[in-house]
């Protein structure tokens, strides 16, 4: 039955919006049509089931096996200059355009590859599809057991605002599509909607979701790994409300919009928390594994994470894609930034650097009364940036019998060179690898796309810039913090102060998760972030090493156009109605 339905379903349905016809309504030759798939309940279930074929793999899965950090200030992706060819490269040297996109290499080459990440316009809407399909069509298909049918209509709704979410973050504002198209749709007609009313949308779906009993908050069971819960509308939902309510989409700074994502933010978190979930205690270590089934499971952070898709596992791509030449693998991928390095607070609470003289970067602003020592920068720091990356010096473990520490400086087994297997910045990631693991195969850790940790962050920004830096944005921000033994924070901040270190928070928290890449669009702040990347080069000197900051890489996708991606070309010419985004016309 699934091999059937594989075959017809997946790749008849991934069709775009601009379809006409529906191949399933004209099957001449024997092979089911849409009436007799929701005739029968096992068929309409499998139809399901096939909608998450247009989830990206997420994770380490960017042209070239690489993470979506390196398009972002977190980190300095090794590939440039020594392959300029490679999407990172591409994307440094400004080369996005409405016909060619370095993040969508797939779409770009015209090609398809379940193994990486692209086609995200068309994979989306055509999730949006198969969902309004299952909803128009699954009330007249017969159930022997209602919960069920209930929690699969639910299922789909959250579903379908997942598609939207991931496509109008993307691209802007979409046409609100929640039922399919009849064959004789002039598409050419369709009107573009804006961000604010695909919102409307996600929300209504993931609030009908919520409320929906039978849809269960986890997944306990191995053979239903990977399905959306009760969670997942629930981090959908804050995710596009905060979003929704931030400056790049909300210029007249509506409060309202700050006061719906506050809502839905607390909402979440309070719903969630009475029902067994928690942050889990150990950062460092919940990276290396994957969620474990069960109805009290030892990880209670995790809402979804990213199913092996098709081969590799996100574990076996860190380690291959983002190694450590000593230890092995086939190249350097994505070093952390000096500028992410930068961003981790003193151990006492305090922050180290607080912005930079200079426009390279070079001259930081030190705190002086934070402790920060630019002889030994690595000391008494914020215990994620232990769990987060390796620097000169750092204690590996143990190779081969032996106590191991990373080689970064000049000449070292790790050091700076202008080869993709080492670093260029004296950085390696650490975060998702355990030391452990020595070989590719070994690993299990898995990409999270949502976990509780997000919807602490979600809410407190979104409750300080509604109602300003109350007792709850303190609470949710030293949940976080407290998880790591960092000190909560100053009790007189200001609504500006707390907002800068709530953005501060989000960087180092959810380091290489997918979030600073679009935070700092939403926030329109990508001009001042993204213009370069630095990092530190160290010399050894006898038993002791030197070290003085370099510029890694200057970048010119900074400017405003980017902020929103263009609509690929050939889909907007479909549509003589839409306008291109702006910058991209």
């Amino acid at each position: 039955m699934k091999n059937i339905l594989n075959i017809i379903l997946v790749y008849t349905l991934l069709l775009v919006v601009g379809c006409n016809k529906d191949p399933l309504d004209i099957m001449p030759d024997g092979r089911l049509t849409l009436e007799q798939v929701f005739a029968d309940e096992l068929m309409a279930s499998e139809y399901v089931n096939t909608m998450y074929d247009n989830i990206n793999p997420y994770g380490s899965s960017y042209n070239y096996y690489t993470l979506l950090a390196g398009f972002s200030d977190e980190a300095h992706d090794n590939d440039f200059p020594q392959d300029m060819q490679r999407a990172p490269s591409r994307w440094y040297n400004g080369e996005l355009r409405p016909n060619w996109n370095p993040l969508d290499i797939q779409f770009s080459t015209n090609t398809t590859d379940p193994e990486t990440n692209g086609n995200y316009y068309r994979k989306n809407w055509a999730g949006i599809r198969q969902a309004n399909v299952f909803l128009q069509r699954i009330g007249d298909t017969p159930y022997s057991n209602s919960q069920t049918k209930a929690r699969l209509i639910a299922e789909v709704k959250v579903l379908r605002a997942f598609f939207y979410l991931e496509l109008i973050k993307m691209f802007g504002g979409m046409p609100v599509v929640d039922k399919p198209f009849d064959s004789d749709f002039k598409f050419e007609v369709l009107p573009r909607q804006s961000f604010r009313e695909g919102v409307a949308l996600i929300q209504r779906d993931c609030e009908e979701a919520i409320a929906e009993s039978a849809l269960p908050y986890r997944i306990t069971a191995e053979p239903e790994r990977g399905r959306f819960t009760r969670a997942v509308a629930h981090a959908v939902r804050s995710q596009a409300l905060l979003y929704a309510a931030s400056p790049l989409w909300n210029e007249a700074d509506d409060q309202a919009l700050w006061e719906a994502a506050a809502e839905a933010g607390k909402s979440a978190l309070d719903d969630l928390l009475a029902n067994n979930y928690h942050l889990f205690p150990d950062y460092e270590s919940y990276f290396y594994g994957r969620t474990d089934l069960s109805v009290n499971p030892a990880d209670r952070e995790t809402i979804f994470e990213i199913k092996p898709h098709r081969a590799h596992e996100f574990s076996h791509l860190i380690f291959r894609m983002h190694a450590i030449p000593s230890i092995g693998g086939d190249k350097a991928g994505a070093s952390p930034s000096q500028e992410l390095v930068d961003a981790y607070d003193m151990a006492n609470g305090q922050p180290a650097i607080l912005g930079y003289y200079d426009e390279d970067h070079l001259y930081p602003i030190i705190n002086t009364g934070s402790g920060y020592n630019e002889s030994n920068p690595y000391a008494n720091r914020d215990p994620r940036f232990y769990a987060t990356v390796w620097y000169n010096n750092a204690y590996y473990g143990e190779v081969n019998g032996q106590p191991y520490h990373i080689q970064s400086y000049l000449g070292g087994a790790d050091g700076i060179s202008n080869i993709m297997q080492r670093t260029s910045n004296g950085y390696y990631l650490r975060k998702f690898r355990d030391p452990k693991q020595l070989d590719p195969n070994t690993g299990t850790a898995r990409f999270k796309k949502y976990r509780l940790g997000e919807l602490y962050l979600n809410y407190a920004e979104a409750a300080n810039e509604a109602y300003g830096p109350t007792k709850d944005v303190y609470d949710a921000l030293n949940a976080v913090r407290d998880r790591v033994d960092m000190p909560g924070l100053p009790e007189d901040l200001t609504k500006e102060e707390m907002r800068e270190r709530i953005r501060r928070e989000r960087r180092v928290e959810l380091a290489f998760e997918e979030h600073r890449f679009w935070d700092v669009r939403r926030w329109k702040i990508l001009g001042s972030t993204d213009k370069l990347t630095t990092g530190m080069e160290w010399t050894e000197v006898g038993p002791s090493f030197t070290g003085k900051r370099i510029v890694t890489g200057r970048r010119k996708s900074h400017t405003d156009n980017h902020l929103i991606l263009p609509i690929p070309f050939g889909e907007l010419a479909l549509m003589p109605l839409w306008k291109q985004n702006p910058g991209w016309d």
